[in-house]
């Protein structure tokens, strides 16, 4: 990495007239100024653009980061920077220019969003070491040991195990401290006592943290394309041989090949001496996909996940900055990877809300892989089965190329889907036709998936006497009973009371289980089908590290029978084993007060149906739905895909709702609710002057208690801004941060292109 030829130039000027040296730097607070400092005489040769730099701050020390050399305003008193704590800078004038539009399109201080960029826990301060580790910028470094023999003779009273150490090394050359205690044992007093003979030479060498440890792969070959895939990767092709910024939508049916595509088009991208950026919305995808690249490519694979321990992804973001990596993969805070020549940015299950952080700085990594593909001139390939309806909007205005897979892969057909109308029976979770078409699935020996996106063992316990339920103390929400771990649980702030327990409204001793969860179906399977093996993959089950990956490879390797699980079960997985799929309350997400219910629903029912059949042999699909009728279940049971989006696109121009339209949200949240209502109040009443005084038609609508009113113990309100121009909406905004004045008790976030609205 190399710092800009005008920060060399000043900086050589500066040294040699014996100027001070000033810089400007901004620091990880959510403050929207920049700082400037003096650099010490003796840290002026060490000092450059994208350096992280110890300062004086107030009262304490923190971590600042170096934008660039500065001539401070005349007359301001400048303190001295107390320490520079990187060797090279930590991006280069292109991440800087990404990371400066993230700052000014989202609203946020350029300090956080270079905090977010950057490895957890990397701004901590201590810099102490300790045996075997190195500490750099606050994050332990790990060290190997490495022995190698010297020329001198061994002393004729060395014998045993030294001596046969000795011998080794003269053989074999340099070897780890690992490899020898597993060849002769615990050996360090002996290679203490040969370094102090002079016989052998220790020296250190880092070593990264591995996190493919055990997994190993079969060399994979690319597979031949079917007509449309094939038409698809020529056109993609031609765009990454025009180097230049071309951004496609890859439309392709579930089990229609995207990944092939993708795999197909960066080995085209790596021959052509460029990088791969590749994003998955989900940690639970990740292992499948890894060892999908790993096959293809073996070497030159980083992935980027909150999965990782914080060392993992401190020594990933290292490979990847010091150019040892040519394809990153990863979710969402992967966008920010310090991966340079890319030609290729690939969005798998692009509808995917996971996309959108949802605190701090509230980017979506999606739309980041555009404005990134952009300023890098890469390809841009967004994939989906379901595409958002801005998405396939944006193409068919010309916006995004459209590349289409309407066929499954071998001419393999969608599996057939009946909707059961469960409105009636309400006896029992598992309709008589699906615990037959179970029972016919076991005899076959062939595996089957069952989806319910709720998990715990029943959706609340409700007291028969009073009618009273268990409520959250901290958000308003129901407790989810969880009988395995015997506790009710709130699945927002983690609160938890023991279960069963008494009525807290009335002392009734018995409380009444209401709604089902992937537990309590799990638990019926296993009553119904004893000699059938049953795993359950939700949030219960996958929390350690690696579950994704264990149910997964259970399935994978047949050893699975029925699959229960939520959502993450849905997305983008391929079970070549799975004929049968049940979906249990189909409409479970249809009503949610939000105007993109019926979207989400008709994408994770695609997503579901499309798990089936993926194999040899042909799927199946039973769907329980309480409203049959509705066109975002319909249409997902047929794989209507075109008629959906002609309907809903009619319903978003109807209430100029996106793509029509625009939407940034102001959210507020206060311990106190009189508190919070006044300010969400006064933030209304200043919105509406600055809209009338700027003249501007942009829609505002609030404030409105949050639908989840109470989360963490904080009442929440927002304040929804709609207009038909993005230019609109931060003219108010940009004024609104500027004279709106709230209480220290209230805090406020501006959500641009919000994705949650609950």
């Amino acid at each position: 990495m190399t710092t800009t030829e005008t920060g060399h130039t000043q900086q050589n000027q500066t040294i040699a007239d014996k100027q001070p040296v000033t810089v400007e730097v901004v620091v990880p607070l959510p403050l929207d100024t920049t700082f400037h400092y003096r650099v010490p005489e003796a840290l002026a040769n060490r000092i450059k653009p994208g350096l992280r730099v110890f300062v004086p701050f107030g009262r304490r020390k923190l971590t600042a980061y170096v934008l660039r050399f500065s001539t401070p305003p005349e007359g301001q008193q400048l303190r001295d920077l107390l320490d520079v704590l990187d060797p090279e800078p930590l991006w280069t004038e292109a991440e800087l220019t990404f990371f400066h539009w993230i700052a000014e399109y989202y609203l946020h201080p350029l300090g956080e969003v270079l905090k977010t960029a950057l490895p957890t826990g990397i701004n901590l301060q201590s810099r102490n070491s300790s045996d075997g580790e190195a500490v750099s910028g606050g994050k332990k470094v790990r060290l190997e040991r490495i022995f190698s023999a010297l020329s001198a003779d061994a002393p004729a009273r060395l014998r045993g195990k030294g001596l046969d150490i000795l011998a080794f090394l003269r053989q074999s050359g340099p070897v780890s401290t690992a490899e020898l205690k597993a060849r002769f044992g615990e050996c360090s007093p002996n290679l203490r006592r040969l370094v102090e003979l002079g016989l052998i030479r220790m020296n250190e060498r880092e070593v990264y943290r591995d996190p493919f440890a055990g997994l190993t792969v079969a060399k994979d070959s690319p597979k031949p394309l079917t007509l449309h895939q094939q038409q698809a990767l020529t056109t993609i092709l031609t765009a990454l041989d025009g180097n230049g910024f071309a951004p496609f939508l890859l439309h392709g049916i579930t089990g229609s090949g995207k990944t092939e595509v993708y795999l197909q088009g960066i080995a085209h991208t790596l021959a052509a001496g460029r990088n791969a950026l590749v994003l998955v919305p989900e940690i639970s995808l990740t292992p499948q996909l890894v060892q999908r690249f790993r096959a293809r490519f073996c070497d030159g694979i980083a992935v980027l996940h909150s999965a990782l321990s914080d060392g993992e992804r401190y020594d990933e973001w290292r490979r990847i900055r010091r150019g040892e990596v040519r394809i990153v993969i990863g979710a969402r805070s992967a966008i920010f990877a310090p991966l340079e020549r890319i030609g290729i940015i690939v969005v798998d299950e692009e509808h995917e809300a996971s996309f959108k952080q949802s605190d701090g700085l509230r980017y979506n990594a999606r739309d980041l892989a555009l404005v990134r593909g952009q300023q890098e001139q890469a390809v841009v390939l967004l994939g989906s089965a379901t595409p958002l309806i801005t998405t396939r909007f944006a193409a068919q205005q010309g916006k995004l190329g459209y590349l289409s897979l309407p066929e499954r892969v071998a001419n393999r057909p969608l599996p057939a889907t009946s909707i059961i109308n469960t409105r009636m029976t309400a006896e029992s979770p598992l309709s008589p036709q699906l615990i037959e078409a179970l029972a016919d699935n076991l005899e076959r020996g062939e595996q089957s998936l069952l989806f319910l996106n709720r998990r715990g063992f029943a959706s609340w316990l409700v007291c028969p006497a009073c009618g009273a339920d268990l409520q959250c103390p901290n958000c308003s929400v129901s407790l989810t009973y969880h009988r395995q771990r015997r506790k009710s649980l709130c699945h927002y702030c983690d609160y938890q009371v023991p279960a069963p327990c008494i009525c807290p409204a009335c002392g009734e001793l018995e409380l009444k289980e209401m709604g089902v969860g992937t537990e309590r179906i799990e638990h019926e399977l296993l009553e119904r089908f004893p000699d059938a093996r049953i795993a359950r993959m939700d949030s219960d089950t996958t929390s350690g590290k690696g579950g994704h990956a264990r149910i997964l490879d259970k399935v994978g390797r047949g050893e699975v029978d029925i699959l229960v699980g939520t959502q993450m079960i849905a997305k983008g997985h391929d079970f070549p084993g799975v004929t049968l799929v049940g979906v249990l309350q189909a409409e479970g997400s249809l009503y949610l007060p939000d105007f993109r219910a019926t979207e989400r629903t008709f994408q994770v029912l695609s997503q579901v149906i499309g798990r089936a059949g993926r194999g040899e042999l042909p799927g199946r699909v039973l769907l329980q739905a309480m409203t049959p009728d509705h066109y975002g279940i319909a249409y997902a049971a047929e794989h209507d895909f075109e008629r959906f989006y002609q309907e809903e696109l009619l319903f978003r121009q109807e209430l100029n709702y996106p793509p029509f339209g625009f939407l940034a949200a102001i959210k507020l949240s206060a311990t106190s609710e009189k508190s919070l209502t006044t300010a969400a109040e006064q933030s209304a009443t200043v919105l509406r002057a600055i809209k009338n005084r700027l003249g501007l038609r942009v829609e505002i609508l609030g404030p409105a208690p949050a639908p989840l009113y109470r989360l963490r113990g904080r009442f929440r309100q927002q304040i929804l801004l709609k207009d038909a121009s993005r230019a609109a909406l931060r003219r108010l905004l940009i004024a609104y941060r500027r004279e709106q004045s709230l209480p220290a008790t209230v805090r406020m976030a501006i959500d641009i292109d919000p994705v949650d609205l609950l």
